[in-house]
């Protein structure tokens, strides 16, 4: 099998650009006057979070169907197989992503499973669940979930065959991606976990999902290209919804559409009026 990713040779390039100009940190939340209320919170689906226990700890990544609907299905069904127990973290960069999901450890290999085809862009409806955060007039940007996303403005729909426009997500720190090789339709089962924003991903690799808690985590992963023995591990992967109940924790994450949040992205805008959207920070509860 070809090496996936963006470690594959063709990528080398990007890689090799990223790390030679690292972007920022980002900045610290900003804070809120007031803490949420309780009509501010939504419950994800528990067959969309995926908890993925490593070595340095927890890291909880709400997968987003509606973005890469054939993506989430592949990593629901590894999940469920427990095929990424005991994977390594073996190519991570500190201003970058760390990446995992290979069975060789070294990004050459994937399951025996047929590969996914690439889910760059999805089609955005009036059913969609898109939480606006700003009108840009040819765009709008806002969030599924708490995935953020960008799409054409919906005042386009009505000239379109099938009333909907074309939207992608944003590659902001903690967003959960594909791994492929030169091949656009090469996902198999290799992921990576944004540590930085680097929006030349977008439209070229598939977005499924976001770190919604343990972001932490994915920092604390040690670095390398390749990482140096011992690398660090993820432990256990499952789906929520694979949980006895006993075992499953109590999750809950800000939801978009809710007040609170509305005011925190105006916030937000006007203090990094040129990526708020990667600014901004999505929180979550877990009991």
């Amino acid at each position: 099998m070809k090496t996936a990713l963006i470690a594959a040779a063709a990528a080398a390039g990007l890689a090799t650009a990223v790390m030679a100009a690292p972007k920022p940190r980002p900045a610290a939340p900003l804070a809120n006057p007031a803490a949420p209320g309780p009509a501010d919170w939504r419950t994800p689906d528990p067959n969309d979070v995926l908890l993925i226990d490593t070595n340095k700890g927890r890291i909880i990544v709400e997968m987003i169907p509606e973005v890469a609907p054939q993506t989430v299905a592949r990593v629901r069904e590894l999940a469920h197989e427990h095929f990424y127990d005991g994977l390594r973290f073996f190519r991570v960069i500190d201003d970058f992503m760390a990446q995992t999901g290979d069975p060789q450890n070294n990004g050459t290999g994937g399951s025996d499973k047929p590969n996914v085809p690439g889910e760059f862009t999805f089609r955005r409806g009036p059913e969609t669940p898109f939480a606006l955060a700003a009108d840009q007039t040819v765009a709008e940007v806002g969030f599924i979930k708490s995935l953020p996303v960008t799409s054409q403005s919906m005042s386009l729909a009505p000239m379109t065959k099938d009333q909907k426009v074309s939207a992608w997500a944003l590659y902001c720190p903690g967003v959960a991606g594909m791994a492929r090789d030169e091949n656009p339709d090469s996902n198999n089962s290799q992921f990576f976990l944004m540590r930085q924003s680097h929006h030349n991903l977008e439209k070229r690799y598939t977005a499924f999902g976001r770190v919604i808690a343990g972001e932490d985590v994915v920092r604390a992963i040690k670095t390398g290209e390749p990482v140096e023995p011992p690398q660090d591990r993820m432990e256990r992967v499952r789906l929520l919804a694979d949980l006895p109940p006993a075992e499953q924790p109590k999750i809950r994450v800000i939801d978009p559409k809710s007040a609170w949040f509305k005011a925190q992205v105006a916030r937000a805008e006007k203090a990094s009026p040129n990526d708020f959207m990667c600014e901004l920070d999505m929180p979550a509860e877990v009991k």
